[in-house]
């Protein structure tokens, strides 16, 4: 076995594009760390997320910072900043999309045994705190990523991360 060339690389992207066009979206609810913000970026536009919505103390998709992680995949994504907590979640709702926080929370479902399929918006936090205790609440569902070891929580871009590839994992069935 050997590693594919650009043109083989390029039609295994195709073939996995093909199998799935459900739109995932991302909401981003005070990610501060410009790192954090540009990784999430880079690995959504891998995963073809259609929207990130840069909400609450979110730092800027241009800060230098976040580009150097993100490497240029801002211009894959649709990116809405500078709302406040309370307007992207009325932008995420009034399109009718289903929101899914990723939070360690009371009541929060393992992620692989949630429903992940259909559109929605899965919403991450501040390092630190989580998610919002008004995105909390407006979340149609919370979902948890299990983990075995002895670290309580993952860095908001790794969790993101793993719940995107998730979602797109469950919709290619």
């Amino acid at each position: 076995m050997k590693p594919f060339d650009s043109t083989g690389l390029k039609r295994l992207h195709r073939e996995w594009r093909r199998k799935n066009d459900t739109p995932i979206h991302l909401l981003l609810d005070s990610v501060q760390t410009p790192y954090n913000v540009g990784t999430i970026i880079r690995t959504a536009a891998a995963y073809r997320v259609d929207t990130i919505w840069c909400a609450g103390r979110t730092e800027s998709p241009n800060h230098a910072k976040t580009n150097k992680t993100a490497l240029g995949s801002q211009r894959f994504v649709t990116l809405e900043t500078d709302l406040d907590i309370d307007e992207a979640i009325a932008r995420i709702k009034g399109r009718g999309i289903r929101l899914v926080g990723v939070e360690l929370a009371p009541g929060a479902r393992p992620a692989h045994e949630a429903d992940l399929t259909g559109e929605l918006c899965l919403a991450v936090g501040h390092e630190d705190r989580g998610l919002s205790a008004p995105c909390l609440a407006a979340c149609d569902d919370v979902i948890y990523l299990p983990q075995l070891g002895r670290i309580g929580s993952l860095n908001v871009g790794v969790a993101a991360s793993i719940a995107l590839y998730e979602a797109r994992r469950q919709q290619w069935g």
